[in-house]
């Protein structure tokens, strides 16, 4: 018997060989990239044999700090099959956090998006000690001060063809820091060997499911733990890739649909909320849509019910982090599940769902004891599996809070019915505490997001003199709306006892993101922590005019 490692290089021989005609397409600022697999194949090897010119040698670490584009692709399959390791470095970070994890992680080479990207990049460069080249993602360089700066694609033209060298599958090949919501960001190292697993992993039926008809579109940046894994499991599968470049609107999303007739896409529930408000205003084929993955929060339910009436898209729940390499669990009804009525089977579409193949899982209650699954019964999850992690790089103080014998506390408070399906109740760090007894925030949330006038919403804890905590609810109203607070609770008050209802009701221009999209309640719990003394159950002083929140969006 013989046996080969488990390395990225047969997804490259796959995709470059037996679909070297299919496309790759990536949307930028003078329209489209349209280039085959084969095209692709030939430019990647080019920027490895750049790259190796410029002195990156295996174990070398190469940041990258851009958007969703064909350049960066090719990067995603260079870097790490020359034996490098790709970082992919959040493109919307404040300073101090970009300045920390490039330092962090020892980068040596950065390749640089222009735009904010490089503008970040040139502000920061007599602090980031250790970058010694900087590449440009584009055709040209900026006009700049900096005399290392050099340009993507001169380089790949006058490159040599890299051969790709015999690798072992526990080389580092990949790198993802967590956001840092709670403290400075934590490295997240994946292996050679991670990277395949995860893709065969997303490729199955059981989780994502690609193959060689999908037309997948990445709109989970790439810089957030590998856009999903979906760009490595595209290649693999030979399917046609859609790239919609940096920070893509409704209307561009709408348009790559109708165009390029994508199959398949994923994202944070905010995208799909704001594409679903474009196409009740204008008229766009998106016929050629079948699904899209949700992960990060769960869609509102009135959003699911909707692309899936009116327009035919089946939306899906998922759950990952970053040190499980995203996707951990998709959900979608098992096959004995087909008979059921719609209703019940939306009930267990609405959950995260089942653990992605690979993987298991556990219930653990405050007193170390594991929890039952009986779909009630809640505790903290831990997962393990060969692509969850088992240590921060660099961070040992913070290894013993996260890991406990092979296991990953995952911070996720959670339940699992009968039949193995998963449901998030909260983050530990956001599961209000209130006399004892637990209120859950994303419950509280999903209901809020089912009112008519509510465009999105988040509750937050807040302290509290005789409970230790009680909600807030900060929410977004649609344009025109005049919902009151007395209308919301009114509303909250049909499902839910008067004690989980929130002590106040605020109204925000928009609900402030984290870098990768999600609610950042460390924010709203810093704005608000007097909300329920100041604001109680009313309106007054209860309106927020958005300024914060377009600032920190800026960041």
């Amino acid at each position: 018997m013989s046996s080969s490692e488990l390395t990225l290089r047969p997804f490259f021989w796959r995709a470059t060989n037996l679909f070297p005609e299919t496309e790759v397409v990536s949307r930028g600022p003078d329209g489209s990239t349209r280039y085959t697999y084969r095209e692709f194949g030939d430019r990647t090897r080019a920027l490895a044999g750049a790259l190796s010119a410029i002195g990156i040698d295996p174990g070398d670490r190469v940041g990258t700090f851009g958007w969703n584009t064909h350049r960066h692709y090719e990067a995603y399959f260079a870097i790490p099959l020359m034996g490098a390791q790709l970082h992919t470095i959040n493109a919307v970070l404040p300073d101090e956090h970009v300045e920390f994890i490039v330092d962090d992680a020892s980068d040596e080479v950065l390749l640089v998006d222009p735009g904010e990207p490089f503008e970040t990049v040139e502000r920061l460069w007599d602090r980031l000690d250790g970058v010694r080249e900087v590449i440009v993602m584009d055709d040209s360089i900026p006009d700049t001060d900096l005399d290392c700066v050099s340009a993507f694609d001169e380089l790949v033209a006058d490159a040599d063809a890299f051969d790709w060298p015999e690798l072992s599958e526990d080389q580092p090949a990949g790198m993802c820091y967590t956001s840092g919501t709670t403290g400075r960001p934590k490295g997240v190292e994946y292996t050679q060997k991670m990277i395949y697993s995860h893709a065969m992993m997303v490729a199955t039926p059981s989780a994502i499911g690609v193959d060689e008809s999908d037309v997948v579109m990445h709109v989970v940046p790439m810089y957030h733990v590998n856009s999903w894994e979906l760009p490595f499991s595209s290649a693999m599968a030979g399917a046609k890739q859609v790239y919609p470049g940096p920070s893509p609107d409704a209307e561009t999303l709408a348009r790559l649909i109708e165009e390029e007739e994508v199959t398949l896409t994923a994202g944070v529930p905010t995208v799909w909320i704001t594409l679903l408000e474009y196409l009740d205003e204008h008229d766009v084929d998106v016929s050629s849509l079948e699904r899209i993955v949700v992960g990060g929060s769960a869609a509102p339910h009135a959003v699911v019910r909707r692309f899936e009436d009116e327009h035919d898209v089946v939306v899906e729940h998922a759950w990952g982090m970053t040190e499980t390499m995203s996707i951990g669990s998709v959900s979608r009804a098992k096959g004995r599940a087909r008979g059921w009525d719609r209703e019940a089977r939306f009930e267990k579409r609405a959950k995260q769902g089942l653990l992605s193949p690979g993987m298991e899982m556990k219930l653990v209650a405050e007193d170390g004891t594991e929890v039952p699954w009986d779909g009630e019964s809640v505790g903290e999850l831990y997962v393990r599996g060969p692509t969850v992690v088992g240590e921060y790089y660099n961070r040992p103080e913070a290894n013993a809070g996260s890991f406990d014998e092979g296991w990953l506390k995952t911070g996720d408070i959670a339940t699992v019915d009968e039949d193995g399906y998963l449901e998030l109740v909260d983050r530990a760090k956001d599961v209000i505490k209130s006399g004892g007894e637990w209120i859950s925030s994303i419950e509280l949330e999903n209901e809020l997001m089912e009112h008519d006038d509510v465009r999105e919403a988040a509750v937050i804890a807040v302290p509290h003199d005789r409970w230790r905590e009680r909600p807030v609810a900060c929410v977004g109203r649609r344009s025109g709306s005049d919902l009151t607070a007395d209308d919301v609770l009114e509303f909250l008050g049909e499902t839910y006892p008067r004690w989980w209802l929130p002590d106040s009701v605020v109204f925000v221009e928009e609900v402030p993101k984290t870098a990768t999209g999600k609610f950042d309640k460390k924010r709203l719990r810093d704005r608000y922590a007097d909300a329920g003394l100041a604001r109680a159950h009313g309106d007054e002083g209860g309106d927020d005019d958005g300024r914060e929140d377009d600032d920190a969006e800026a960041n």
